[in-house]
């Protein structure tokens, strides 16, 4: 199964399966129980995915879900690909979902092969409009479906991987 595999391969990069790629307009959710990949919802009219969006197997969210990952990066891939990658920060989100507020994070990250590996070490190296875009995106993808979401600011590749390594699945 996709979430039994482990979080960071044997050269320490984080592992993310791609759920949906960049430019889908469909949230695509794997099925743990059924080997498979749904339609989780359409995006809103005019929205679609500006990165390739997946998980990180081998951990679980507040939302009992494995951690978010949005890897950043010119060329879609497909759902079920699993990208090596380096770790940027993460967006710190809560949400309120019927009256209860939990985190819900957004790892950001980089494929181990990008040409850009030398040039962004962390969220804070990304243009300040392609992250304000981001958080516009977190908060869009989700006005649909009865969330409530509250940025609570960027936090660099340390944060990140202290959040992960809190989230292990045990």
């Amino acid at each position: 199964m996709l979430i039994e595999i482990a979080p960071f391969d044997e050269d320490g990069n984080l592992q993310v399966i791609v759920e949906s790629p960049r430019g889908s307009t469909l949230k695509l959710k794997y099925d743990a129980k059924n080997s498979v990949f749904t339609v989780g919802r359409a995006l809103p009219a005019g929205l679609a995915y500006p990165f390739d969006w997946g998980f990180i197997p081998g951990t679980r969210a507040g939302d009992g879900d494995p951690v978010d990952a949005l890897v950043v990066h010119d060329s879609p891939t497909y759902p079920g690909v699993l990208l090596p990658c380096r770790i940027l920060g993460m967006v710190a989100l809560s949400q309120v979902q019927g009256g209860k507020r939990e985190e819900n994070n957004r790892i950001i990250a980089l494929p181990a092969w990008s040409n850009s590996v030398g040039e962004i070490k962390a969220t804070t190296d990304l243009p300040k409009p392609l992250r304000v875009q981001l958080e516009q995106f977190f908060v869009d993808n989700t006005f649909f479906t009865g969330k409530r979401i509250r940025l609570e600011g960027w936090h660099g590749p340390r944060a990140a991987v202290r959040m992960i390594h809190s989230r292990l699945r045990r």
